[in-house]
């Protein structure tokens, strides 16, 4: 899917959020919608689905069904966009680090998160993000 569509001239940023804990992404996205555009979905292939290039930051769960975190971000990194990505996880993040093969998120956040926790970590992927291009 090559054709996504640029984004416009704006300041506002796009968050994608994906979670197959439909309360629990709802409540990513009231958190985030003061500051942010939120996209959600609830399953690794609508996290696919919903992602272009306009996407600056994403919050992705590690266990979803169909398609993992890990799935997900080896896909997206395929497609256009220079989107950050958050992993969410229970486990403790630093054994996801360890290992060649282990996918390099930006930022890592373990369950049960916080609300400022959030806010911060996808402030800082936001701000990594390429600003958008005003073509």
């Amino acid at each position: 899917m090559n054709d996504s569509p640029e984004r416009a001239p704006t300041d506002e940023r796009t968050v994608l959020v994906a979670d197959d804990e439909a309360a629990f992404t709802d409540s990513l996205a009231v958190w985030l919608s003061d500051e942010y555009a939120v996209r959600t979905a609830y399953s690794g292939r609508e996290a696919v689905e919903a992602y272009d290039s306009t996407v600056d930051a994403v919050v992705l769960d590690r266990r979803m069904p169909g398609l993992s975190g890990e799935e997900v971000f080896e896909r997206l990194r395929d497609r256009p966009g220079d989107a950050r990505v958050a992993l969410l996880t229970a486990t403790d993040p630093h054994r996801l680090r360890e290992g060649d093969d282990a996918p390099p998120f930006d930022e890592y956040l373990t369950k049960p998160v916080r609300k400022d926790e959030v806010l911060a970590a996808v402030e800082r992927l936001a701000e990594e993000s390429p600003p958008p291009s005003a073509e």
